[in-house]
């Protein structure tokens, strides 16, 4: 891919690659996901350029190189803005990097995730080994426009369109389609079930209904996948705005099951289609999770319990390798939005405070406008006056447990005790600076 901050100098850079080697006798086009999404109208910003120049050539050609998968043909080009001649971005800034790789055909995937052995090739044969119709589309960028596809550029690419596998057509039918024998193609790398799944939510196609079949034939084989690529899979749907109709084909599809390594369920999707576009990753699983929890006891209001979201978390830690910070942050998330909804009413002034400053307020709020708008509307009001009381919801603490050594109390259980009765006591404004802070602890501070 060419990666570069700015869509314009990227799709340069790209253009660069591809001009230089045509120079040198080279075949050379646009590859795959930024020839769809330009054809989409998607305003592409990552441009990978194919060839039939090899590895080694390549890196003849270009005098900044290096090898990221020389075995599979791809040589990382890096080239350098005031080079593009005709094609210069006056904003350029410093190094675009270009993913070039050369023309080939794919040996046995034996480990059902890249092929054993590549055969560089010819364009047809490239892209008839490729996952979806879609993806694999070539443009020639120096070529006059065609009419290929009229009726779907967007004004990003312009050139010719090279299509051995009919990805145009499915383009303009909307269609997620794989290349040849989709059970062929999920055998050779079952990831390609989840990717199916994301791309036909993010762009919003439907499932070519041989390669959903498949899909659902093949569900149980993506246990065989590491976690990590899972993991990393269903980040990026739900990352997405379209996480909500992602949700959908995976448990239409039984991909659930092997996903989050718990039975086939449909859910009834109905937190995580409430959130709104921008909603954290995090978030969206905490909602899928109570989603899912709320189908199988058939209580649409529900929320987990403590016992359940220890349960919950740790089994979705374990299935998509979440870090400690996204564990920690989904345990907060999940609690947050259960502790709202059934204790706010009841909860202290001080209560609230440290409720709202979690740094999951937000994502539990998120969660609970999507379940409860009545309920998240009134917390909001609430929140919004405790932030103008004069005190705020999460003022300077007064007191550490420093300033209570210091003033001569000897450390103890009793500590945690004390800096949280003088904390709630300074958050509903009974003390007002830190004198006023100290002398509480002292009083507080007898011990038994």
């Amino acid at each position: 891919m060419a990666r570069a901050s700015d869509p314009i100098q990227a799709r340069h850079a790209a253009t660069h690659i591809v001009r230089i080697l045509r120079q040198h006798g080279h075949v050379a086009y646009f590859a795959g996901g930024c020839v769809r999404d330009g054809l989409l109208g998607l305003h592409p910003t990552d441009f990978d350029v194919a060839t039939d120049a090899p590895p080694k050539r390549v890196r003849q050609i270009f005098p900044r190189t290096a090898e990221v998968g020389a075995a599979f043909g791809v040589v990382l080009v890096h080239v350098v803005p005031q080079d593009h001649g005709a094609d210069r971005n006056p904003h350029a800034g410093g190094l675009v990097s270009v993913e070039v790789a050369t023309f080939r055909s794919d040996g046995p995937y034996s480990d059902a995730r890249r092929p054993d052995t590549v055969t560089f090739s010819d364009p047809q044969r490239d892209a008839e080994r490729r996952d979806f119709t879609i993806n694999a589309l070539f443009l020639d960028p120096l070529a006059p426009d065609d009419e290929t596809a009229a009726g779907l550029h967007g004004g990003d690419l312009g050139g010719r369109i090279i299509d051995f596998v009919g990805g145009v057509a499915d383009l303009r039918a909307r269609i997620l389609r794989a290349v040849g024998d989709p059970a062929k193609r999920l055998a050779e790398d079952h990831l390609r079930a989840l990717r199916a799944v994301r791309f036909a939510a993010r762009l919003n196609f439907a499932l070519d209904p041989a390669t959903a079949a498949a899909i659902a034939r093949s569900a149980a084989d993506l246990r065989g996948i590491s976690r990590e690529r899972i993991g990393e899979e269903l980040r990026r749907m739900l990352a997405h705005p379209a996480r909500a109709r992602a949700v959908e084909l995976l448990e239409t599809l039984t991909l659930d099951a092997p996903v989050l390594d718990e039975p086939a369920l449909a859910s009834d999707r109905h937190l995580i289609a409430g959130l709104p576009s921008n909603a954290a990753v995090i978030t969206a699983l905490a909602a899928w999770a109570t989603d899912r929890a709320r189908t199988r006891s058939g209580n649409p209001t529900m929320w987990l319990s403590d016992q359940d979201i220890a349960t919950a978390t740790a089994r979705l830690r374990a299935a998509l390798t979440l870090s400690n910070d996204e564990t920690e942050e989904l345990q907060g998330t999940l609690q947050g939005g259960w502790s709202i909804a059934q204790r706010w009413s009841g909860m202290r002034i001080s209560q609230r405070k440290r409720t709202a400053a979690r740094s999951t307020f937000g994502k539990s709020m998120d969660m609970l406008r999507a379940s409860d708008l009545a309920i998240a509307v009134r917390v909001d009001g609430d929140v919004a006056r405790l932030q103008a009381d004069g005190v705020g919801i999460n003022p300077p603490v007064f007191v550490s447990g420093d300033d209570l050594i210091a003033d001569g109390m000897k450390p103890g259980p009793w500590f945690k005790g004390i800096l949280d009765e003088v904390r709630d006591t300074q958050l509903e404004g009974g003390v007002k600076s830190k004198a006023e802070a100290m002398e509480l602890a002292r009083r507080l501070g007898v011990q038994p």
